[in-house]
């Protein structure tokens, strides 16, 4: 089985890459001896993932893959969008971006917002990017446990219940990093 690295340290994304990609070996940072912070210095979400993909395949010479993902809420003109992990401060805090987010949606009706996240894949010196989408709005206080990030006041359109209220498994199908990850899935059909 061919491998394929997972330029992310967190550990919820790792899982989530290794039961949609289930055609490739995806390892973690920590199975190619990799402990130094992967940089982040664009403005884009799209440019943050090749750039962290980039990095790997320049260092390490290995196949790879990266993501970057930003929850972007209409009534704040798409905040926090590239800072989303940050949104609170350096520390990458999900309960202090959390409490930001709905301080600052206090009285707002519009809670419209998306999710967007990019996947660059580097195989062979050669980058390919691959989008997912899930909208939602934000809720007003939060709910559930499963999940990650903001998970706990997303909503997705059709539902009554927040990412974090949902099964993985569940949350897989439908979710922006799911998409992605799928369609990366099926590129990779082809090399193999």
């Amino acid at each position: 089985m061919q491998q394929l690295v997972f330029a992310t340290g967190n550990l919820n994304k790792l899982r989530e890459a290794q039961e949609i990609i289930t055609n490739h070996k995806i390892l973690s940072l920590k199975d190619i001896n990799c402990f130094e912070e992967i940089p982040e210095t664009h403005a884009t979400i799209k440019d943050n993932a090749k750039e962290k993909a980039l990095y790997l395949w320049n260092k390490y010479k290995r196949n790879c893959f990266s993501d970057d993902t930003g929850l972007e809420v209409e009534a704040l003109g798409g905040e926090p969008g590239v800072y989303s992990a940050r949104y609170a401060g350096e520390g990458k805090n999900s309960e202090d971006n959390m409490n930001k987010l709905l301080k600052n949606l206090e009285g707002i009706e519009n809670r419209k917002a998306r999710f967007y996240t990019v996947v660059a894949l580097v195989l062979n010196g050669k980058v390919h990017c691959f989008e997912g989408i899930v909208n939602g709005v934000i809720t007003k206080e939060k709910h559930g446990k499963n999940g990650f990030g903001y998970d706990p006041v997303f909503m997705p359109e059709g539902y009554d219940k927040t990412l974090a209220e949902i099964s993985a498994e569940e949350k897989n199908k439908i979710s922006h990093r799911g998409a992605a990850l799928r369609k990366m899935g099926q590129f990779l059909l082809q090399f193999q």
